[in-house]
């Protein structure tokens, strides 16, 4: 069976197209499963949407969760259509973002760090002036993230694990080998799954989120997989799903996982 568990629509201020239209690429594309993932809004300030082009205002939070289970029940029978949600992860607002997605009936969360520092980890400008080993302490900090967010007991599924990379290819060649090892030995303690990402293809570095060698070191530690487009078009609903499954048995996978009311579900590769 096949599943996409990351696609957004509108609401964020940065994608295209509404939720029906991700779930009619979905079933065009033979999907069986299909998760709604769009940003949360930003809840580390009291204004209802500081950054509009960033994550849905507030008060579209409980409109989102309405209409995805609406069209759950208006497709049962052709696609299984899943609530899930992708969180930002900031520690010092870790409570907030638990508190209120808690009031909701998601099936899954993603969590994502996307800020490191308070800078953009897409901003190609944080790396310009940094010497070697303040390159090494940011990709450190990116990592340390990554581990407390697993430990946070917030999350499903960790988004994009290298996506620090995006717009710095150069990012992967930075040394942090051990900081990497030691994240995925918590995340497969923590029983959290991390996410093949196809849209990394839309960033300067191309290719997948994480990369081969990160996945090889996953599938040592005993992390579990799931597959996510990132979709922020309905054209990309399963960007490369077959692609990444064949090199997941390749390095030597023999499933995937995603979840349905919060509880794993496996999927033979």
């Amino acid at each position: 069976m096949k599943f996409d568990l990351h696609t957004h629509h509108f609401r964020c201020g940065h994608a295209d197209g509404n939720i029906r239209d991700y779930i009619e690429a979905g079933i065009k594309e033979g999907l069986s499963v299909i998760g709604i993932s769009d940003h949360t809004p930003y809840f580390g300030s009291p204004e209802e949407q500081p950054f509009p082009k960033i994550a849905m205002a507030k008060q579209e939070l409980s409109n989102y969760v309405e209409e995805v289970l609406q069209l759950k029940r208006e497709y049962e029978g052709k696609i299984d259509v899943l609530l899930g949600i992708e969180s930002d992860f900031f520690p010092e607002h870790a409570e907030i973002y638990r508190q209120t997605l808690a009031k909701y009936p998601f099936d899954y969360v993603i969590g994502s760090v996307h800020s490191v520092g308070n800078v953009s980890i897409f901003n190609k400008n944080r790396w310009k002036k940094l010497n070697e080993k303040q390159r090494i302490a940011d990709k450190e900090a990116y990592y340390a993230l990554i581990r407390e967010s697993a430990r946070s007991g917030m999350f499903q599924i960790l988004g994009h694990i290298d996506a620090m990379k995006g717009n710095y290819p150069a990012f992967s060649d930075i040394p942090a080998a051990e900081a990497i090892d030691e994240t995925l030995k918590v995340i497969a303690e923590e029983g959290v799954a991390i996410e093949i990402n196809t849209s990394g293809k839309t960033k300067l570095s191309g290719g997948w989120y994480p990369s081969d060698s990160i996945l090889e070191r996953a599938l040592h530690f005993g992390v579990e997989v799931t597959f996510g487009s990132d979709a922020h078009v309905p054209s990309r609903v399963a960007d490369e799903l077959e692609l990444v499954a064949a090199r997941l048995k390749e390095i030597g996978f023999t499933e995937w996982v995603y979840y349905k009311n919060k509880t794993k579900q496996s999927v033979p590769l």
